[in-house]
């Protein structure tokens, strides 16, 4: 707070006291008081007046400061009511009070707010858990039917299958660290479980799967790298061109390992790249060639900055398509 400030705020009150001295000085004139007197009087006035204004700006600066201070240092904002010190004057008083019943209300919606989304969560963990039997059952019953019904029932029950995962790491992305489990495990095994994981449709496609260099250990949880990598092949297999090929492949850079994930689909206008990750976006390829949900590459980047990894797509015409 500067005196500036201070002076604006404190205006009105500022005008009432030269309004009440310019009339204690009227009286006094007009009762036949001396004028030198009345000078000294007001010579004696002003400073009083003026060092009190000054006192009050100091106190009111220091405590914004320390107020500051406080908040600055707290990691939850919103508990700032709670940790200040004790209010110096009744308005204070009343004013942290009214300040401390907001913060509780607050809290409380949010705490319901939590709670409401916890449970949507769980419940759509139990009903992905649930769906699969019947998944499972109706692939079954699949293998009675002839061979050309047999492969496109296996194509949309994969489809399924792939839209109800999306949904179950959907509903896990807010809190990772539940499901996660960091393990050493070989690279080559998991490219291997995202591949024969979406089978059918790099068949149906027919797109050819490359790799190279996988042979290493890395630390990383097996089924969310696998999905990640499933939804990787899942695009690049629907926005393919002539002769698709994707091209897997893993070179140490240090104490890490890179993983590229190559094709030579129809790619993404550079337009649209800084918004592939963003939720819902489809582009114009989804929008002219699937129904896509625009929710794949988000997940992908929501789940890889878990682990901190560095998830991009080249600069230009990406051949990473959406």
């Amino acid at each position: 707070m500067t005196i500036g400030e201070f002076l604006s705020d404190r205006l009105d009150r500022l005008l009432i006291q030269v309004i009440c001295i310019a009339s204690a000085v009227l009286f006094l004139k007009a009762t036949g008081t001396q004028s030198g007197i009345l000078i000294i009087l007001i010579l004696a006035l002003v400073p009083v007046l003026g060092a009190l204004q000054l006192f009050d700006f100091f106190r009111q600066r220091i405590r914004l400061r320390e107020l500051e201070a406080i908040l600055e240092g707290l990691d939850q904002k919103y508990l700032f009511a709670e940790c200040v010190p004790p209010p110096k004057s009744l308005y204070e008083r009343r004013l942290f009070d009214l300040t401390r019943r907001a913060g509780r209300a607050m809290t409380e919606a949010v705490s319901d707010a939590r709670a409401a989304q916890q449970e949507y969560r769980e419940y759509v963990e139990q009903w992905v858990h649930e769906i699969k039997t019947p998944i499972t059952a109706a692939r079954l019953m699949c293998r009675n039917m002839e061979s050309h019904l047999r492969r496109k029932m296996s194509f949309e029950l994969d489809q399924v299958q792939d839209h109800v995962e999306r949904a179950l790491f959907y509903a896990r992305v807010g809190s990772p660290e539940r499901d996660c489990i960091l393990r050493r495990i070989w690279l080559a095994e998991i490219v291997d479980q995202a591949v024969a994981n979406h089978r059918t449709l790099l068949i149906q496609s027919g797109t050819r799967v490359e790799t190279g260099g996988l042979e290493c250990f890395v630390y990383t949880d097996e089924k969310w790298t696998a999905f990640i990598l499933g939804q990787l092949l899942q695009n690049a297999a629907r926005y393919s061109g002539k002769d698709p090929v994707i091209q897997i492949s893993a070179r140490p850079l240090g104490k890490q390992v890179q993983l590229t994930v190559r094709d030579n689909g129809i790619g993404i206008p550079a337009h649209e790249l800084p918004r592939v990750f963003d939720r819902g976006f489809t582009g114009s390829n989804g929008r002219h060639r699937y129904n896509s949900t625009g929710m794949g590459l988000y997940l992908c980047k929501k789940l890889a900055r878990f682990w901190s990894w560095d998830f991009r797509l080249p600069p230009g015409k990406a051949r990473i398509p959406q």
